[in-house]
């Protein structure tokens, strides 16, 4: 699966990101809405409405910041590295944790880094032993005979001209 070039793809993650966010904080902002609203189906509908209007958004925003600044150091390693593979995933989800805790210390930071890093680097390895599986499963194509040339055979049905121009010169070749 190609991706797209990096300006674009840190637009498109952080896009989808906030789409990712705000249906997640709509469901689960929605459920606790209801269950903490007074009693009655009404009370209730509008308590699950006005929790979704309240906090969803924020949901939607948190995880924005959070794929904006993942993309943004990815494409930053990409551009580094001069090569697109798990360890630039690994090391954005590093960074993206530690520039979220920078405001908490360096301890904070240094923590949520480990667990960044940890995070991303599970994900890359359960989709290289997804990869791998899935091509161990796959059959191996044979290798077929190349098609037989379609062009061997055919009898050139192309006409000459009624009338040249000139009038020393010959009437046979290909005119298709």
């Amino acid at each position: 699966m190609d991706r797209e070039p990096c300006p674009w793809r840190i637009v498109d993650d952080c896009g989808g990101a906030f789409a990712l966010g705000a249906i997640g904080g709509t469901l689960f902002h929605s459920i606790k809405g209801f269950r903490h609203a007074p009693s009655g189906q009404y009370r209730r509908l509008l308590g699950s409405l006005e929790a979704v209007k309240l906090r969803a958004p924020r949901v939607g925003a948190s995880f924005s910041a959070w794929g904006c600044i993942f993309s943004l150091a990815d494409c930053s390693f990409v551009y580094l590295r001069k090569k697109e593979d798990p360890w630039n995933s690994i090391m954005s989800g590093a960074l993206t944790g530690a520039v979220l805790q920078a405001r908490q210390g360096p301890g904070a930071m240094l923590g949520s880094a480990v667990i960044g890093g940890f995070i991303l680097a599970m994900i890359e390895g359960t989709g290289i032993l997804i990869n791998r599986y899935s091509q161990m499963l796959m059959p191996k194509p044979d290798y077929e005979e190349p098609p037989p040339d379609l062009n061997s055979g055919k009898v050139d049905l192309s006409m000459p001209p009624l009338f040249n121009s000139s009038s020393g010169q010959s009437t046979s070749g290909n005119y298709s």
